[in-house]
């Protein structure tokens, strides 16, 4: 069941948020940076995003909180921008992913984007290969972060959103 978040949903987005960045990104980041990230921290970081209106997708399964979609007008003018999508590991390949970032897709088009963008780690190898699934393609420019003492590369996804109306 997909829905929209509430500030009371900020712990259990953090709790996902936190576990997915353990295991996505183990081997791209050091152990002690991901064991490191501060759960209440980012709880209150979400509780707050909330409340000031941004609109989060939320998906459900058994009374609980195992994924999230934030997509929004993007800084790049004229595209839309999914900003985040996480899914707590231990509901991977139940199609939560799919349904959250359709979600966000639908939201981004309906606010009229024509076309979206999203950021994805070059070494995060299951991301890039579910992004490609749902038919996002690696676009241009790429950018360099550093994230936790570490340099990545990040590479921007693309897609037309009018070619499914």
């Amino acid at each position: 069941m997909l829905r929209w978040a509430v500030p009371d949903d900020a712990a259990d987005l953090a709790d996902v948020h936190v576990a997915t960045w353990q295991e996505a990104y183990r081997g791209i980041f050091p152990d002690e940076f991901l064991s490191g990230l501060d759960q209440a921290r980012r709880a209150r970081w979400w509780a707050d995003f909330i409340s000031n209106g941004a609109r989060v997708h939320v998906a459900e399964a058994d009374g609980s909180v195992v994924g999230f979609c934030h997509a929004a007008d993007s800084d790049d003018e004229g595209w839309g921008e999914v900003f985040a999508i996480y899914v707590h590991p231990s509901h991977w390949g139940a199609g939560h992913g799919h349904s959250l970032l359709s979600a966000g897709e639908m939201t981004l088009a309906e606010a009229g984007h024509g076309r979206a963008l999203l950021w994805v780690i070059e070494d995060n190898g299951r991301g890039r290969r579910f992004y490609e699934r749902q038919g996002w393609v690696v676009g241009k420019p790429f950018r360099v972060e550093e994230i936790g003492g570490v340099q990545v590369t990040e590479l921007r996804y693309e897609k037309d959103l009018s070619a499914g109306r």
